[in-house]
Parts: C-alpha cells; structure tokens; sequence
C-alpha cells in the first residue's frame, strides 16, 4: 500500500512521534492507522504524544556564539532534575549552535537538520526516550557585520548552558577581545539588571504611558499648580528611562558610569566608533504558569482511597 503524506500527518497527530518514524509505522503496518500506532507504542516513540498536555516549565537556556553571531535558545522540560540529565544538555547545547546558523526564528530553528531530522522531531524523539513533555519554547540570534556579540549565562549547569542567557552586540571595527570583554560584562548587567529596552526609543510607549498617568495621578495628590505637576511628571519619566533602559543605567561593574558611557570610554580606547546595538535576555520559565502541586494533600488522599 502506498503512504501518503497525509496518511503521516494523521499518524503524527495521533501520537506525537516524529515524521519519519510515523511513515516506518505506517510501512510496517501496511498502512493500518491502529496497528502504526500500536507499533509507535511497542517501540516507545508514542509516548510523547501523553506527555505532550503537561507543563514544561523547567529546562535550560543555552547559548553558542562565532564571534559576530551568536543565538540563545530556551528548551523547557517538566522537572529541574532533566536539566540535570546529560541528554538533555547535549540536546539544548546541539539547538543553541545550530540556531545560531539560522536567522533565529523559532520556526527555523525547529526545521533546520539535527542528526538527519528536524530539531522538531529530535526533540520528540527525547520526549519519548527521557519521558517528560519538553518545549523548544523561543530562540533568537544577534549578529554584527564587525565587532563581537558576547554572552553571558547565569547559573551555569555546564558550559553555555543555564538559567538566564545574554546576548550583546557590539559594532564596532576596533579590537574584537576587548569588545567581547566589555560584551560579556555588558550581558552580566542585563542578567542582573533586566532592562526593558535598549533606549527609550525602543520602549514600549504603552509602558511609557502607564507610568506617565501613574506619576500624573500622584502628582496630583500633592495639590500643586499644573505647571508644576508636569515639571514632577516629567522628572519621574526621565528617573524611569534611567532605570529601565539600558543605556542609561549606571553600569554595575562601575556604578559611576551608565552602560552608554562605558561604551564610549572604550571607543576612546580603542581610537574608533563602538555601537551597542542590541540584547536578548532569556529567564528560563519567565511567563509560563507553573502548577502548583500539594504533595502533602496528594499523599493523604491516597492514602485515605
């Protein structure tokens, strides 16, 4: 009997494995949809399909860089203890490096070839061999055509792999090690600091506007003429520009510099033009709802059943 790629589609919906082993199913089975679905469960590549509903909140970030591109990929797993696992962290470290040959979208990341599939598809085959559902949950690259994009990740289980991953770029013609040292120090504030944007341009103004009618309001309160209020508004919204972006916030390496002028003291440095041009800061987890979980209630109502 002939497999169709549909006959596929509907074998991968059912459960949950990998292309290419739905059409082996298939072929096994003589194109029986039940029987290849029995068969992905004799030989444990179903089981991805059940875990598939649960929440994957834990995981790893990881992060690879060839000087002037660089990617940070978040690969989420139910339980810290399968970040713990080695297959898992040779999984993430695999996605980080080949993200950073794509333009970062999460769609190529999850297309590009891993081992002969799609890192779609590896990542189900993992599911199914170490038995959580996991998340190829965002991805993203920074690139400049001279200079460096340097990383930084906060606590490190191994090399390039952690809880929070930075990225900054650099653009610049001068001497790539000491951007790459600023860089990395750069990417220490961010883990630290968690900026909003770059610079004020780059924030979002429906923040900006929030704040505004929050400081309007409290001004208000105070009875002063309007003139004067908007004096104070306009005061606070600067304080909140230099606590917010990152150009303007004092450099926690050197709290008397902001990060915007220790960039300019390297260009002195180094005699040429250095632009910090972009970051990314992935927390792992950050926006996933967890389930909570009452261990103590589960264990009495089991043992009142």
């Amino acid at each position: 009997m002939s497999i169709t790629a549909a006959m596929v589609k509907e074998l991968r919906e059912k459960s949950g494995a990998g292309m290419m082993d739905c059409k082996t199913a298939l072929t096994e089975s003589g194109g029986d949809m039940e029987a290849a679905v029995d068969w992905l469960r004799t030989k444990g590549l179903a089981k991805a399909a059940k875990k598939a509903g649960r929440v994957a909140a834990e995981g790893l970030v990881g992060v690879a860089s060839n000087g002037t591109k660089a990617a940070v990929v978040e690969l989420n797993s139910e339980t810290d203890f399968v970040a713990r696992n080695e297959g898992f962290q040779e999984l993430v470290g695999k996605v980080a490096k080949i993200a950073a040959e794509t333009d970062g979208s999460l769609e190529a990341v999850s297309a590009a070839d891993l081992g002969g599939k799609p890192v779609s598809e590896a990542i189900t085959d993992a599911i199914a061999t170490i038995g959580e559902n996991m998340t190829l949950r965002r991805t993203a690259v920074l690139e400049v055509s001279s200079g460096a994009v340097a990383s930084y990740v906060h606590g490190a289980v191994t090399d390039g792999l952690g809880k929070i991953g930075v990225l900054v770029a650099l653009e610049s013609s001068g001497d790539a090690d000491k951007l790459n040292a600023l860089g990395r120090q750069i990417a220490m504030h961010v883990a630290a600091t968690s900026p909003l944007a770059l610079n004020t341009e780059e924030l979002d103004p429906t923040v900006v506007e929030r704040e505004r009618n929050v400081f309007i309001e409290q001004a208000r309160e105070s009875g002063k003429p309007d003139n004067i209020i908007e004096k104070m508004v306009e005061g606070r919204i600067r304080k909140f520009y230099e606590e917010v972006t990152l150009v303007k916030q004092a450099f926690v390496i050197n709290p008397d510099l902001t990060v915007e002028k220790a960039v300019e003291e390297l260009a002195k440095e180094l005699g040429t033009d250095v632009k910090l041009t972009g970051f990314v800061r992935f927390a792992l987890g950050e926006g996933i709802e967890k389930e909570e979980t009452d261990f103590a209630a589960e264990v009495a109502a089991a043992a009142g059943n």
